[in-house]
């Protein structure tokens, strides 16, 4: 017989503390600062900040520490002290054409105006493990001291390192101006009295959810969903067939117009990552033939997040586009009622949960139901014997 297992405080204050040795580790390790996790895990904190909603590294690298690395959880633990914050006002459209950029790639055009800018990235890496970074710390310090000695002494960057320099403090001309110039793209001005955008941080999504709506959920979902999702758009899911039109990486300056002054004001700049995706489109009777696009956009140097978040955006528009609606990337809600990590793992790991009383039911109903197939097979043979 199953009976429910009874359990108490100290339990869960016992589970802390091995949850905290857990986090902690041996402790002839080092611990990991935050300042560490900062500069030497930003694809991480780039993430949690992206999924989070709240662009603050120190808090993402926080999160991170105390989640022991579990992405999701540090995104909870993250979206849970934003909802605590008071909400002081509202910044101005962010202008992505004035980025200063620190990379810049299109596949649909090689020769761009302002030049394809390669930046950081792992594209042209050979996926080898690099065996020295298991060096010591003492190796690993000794080497850092070496190297800003050296640093020391260096009046003059190189010719590189000024292109580079000059390249981050300049911006140019985005690539899908280029199809706008023969309007072989559609264009997507912003409407009069462009309302603004319902709140998905204060408001839960409804539908049918507008395009504003649908990108506030993409760039708050689980990457790696959307990146299933973009996935199996390209493996024929959606009839797309898509070309990075650009990929920028750069600084955005922040700006916000406080009522009392009356006049635009900057306060400061966020690292972010923009993807536009073309599309074929063959046309309708009210469109002729022309190019459409799929936009993501994500905090930090997020470029997978970005790129699958324009191609589900593509997908999701299927309908706005009379095109037919038969696959899950391109059903609105499937995708975003599916997307956001947080909902998805609360209702997996809500099983972990006590659902004695559940059980005991369902335990009872199979028994039941059993010993009524028992009897039925007994009356059946009974009778198949008398016959």
């Amino acid at each position: 017989m199953y009976v429910a297992v009874k359990g108490g405080e100290q339990a869960i204050l016992n589970s802390y503390r091995l949850l905290e040795t857990q986090r902690r580790g041996d402790l002839t390790v080092p611990e990991l600062s935050i300042a560490q996790i900062m500069q030497q895990m930003k694809l991480a904190v780039d993430r949690v900040m992206t999924e989070g909603s709240v662009y603050d590294k120190e808090l993402a690298a926080l999160a991170i520490k105390q989640a022991s690395g579990d992405l999701i959880e540090a995104i909870f633990l993250l979206r849970a002290y934003r909802a605590t914050l008071p909400r002081l006002g509202s910044t101005k459209p962010l202008n992505t054409g004035k980025m200063q950029l620190d990379r810049r790639i299109s596949a649909t055009f090689k020769d761009l105006p302002g030049g394809q800018i390669l930046g950081p990235t792992y594209d042209y890496t050979q996926r080898l493990l690099d065996f020295s970074l298991l060096a010591s710390q003492d190796d690993i310090a000794s080497s850092q001291a070496a190297v800003a000695n050296q640093m020391q002494n260096i009046n003059h960057a190189s010719a590189e390192e000024s292109h580079v320099e000059a390249c981050k403090q300049t911006t140019a001309t985005k690539v899908i101006e280029l199809l706008n110039q023969e309007n072989l793209i559609e264009k997507y001005p912003v409407p009069p009295g462009d309302p603004a955008p319902n709140d998905l941080t204060r408001k839960p999504v409804k539908f049918p959810a507008d395009r504003a709506t649908r990108l506030q959920n993409l760039a708050r979902g689980d990457e790696g969903f959307l990146l299933s999702m973009a996935y199996s758009t390209q493996r024929g899911y959606a009839h797309s067939h898509p070309f990075v039109g650009e990929i920028r990486l750069g600084t955005l300056e922040i700006e916000i117009e406080p009522e009392e002054l009356g006049f635009v004001i900057s306060i400061g700049d966020i690292e972010v990552t923009e993807c536009e995706m073309v599309n074929q489109f063959a046309g309708s009777k009210k469109e002729p033939p022309k190019f459409t696009r799929g936009y993501g956009l994500a905090f930090g140097h997020s470029e997978r997040k970005a790129m699958a978040m324009s191609l589900v955006d593509r997908s999701l528009r299927a309908a706005e586009l009379g095109e037919e609606v038969k696959s899950p990337a391109q059903m609105p809600e499937f995708v975003l009622s599916h997307s956001d990590s947080l909902e998805a793992s609360g209702f997996v790991q809500h099983l972990k949960l006590p659902h004695y009383v559940d059980f005991q039911a369902e335990l009872d109903l199979v028994r039941k139901m059993r010993a009524h197939s028992t009897q039925q097979s007994d009356k059946d043979n009974e009778v198949e014997r008398n016959a």
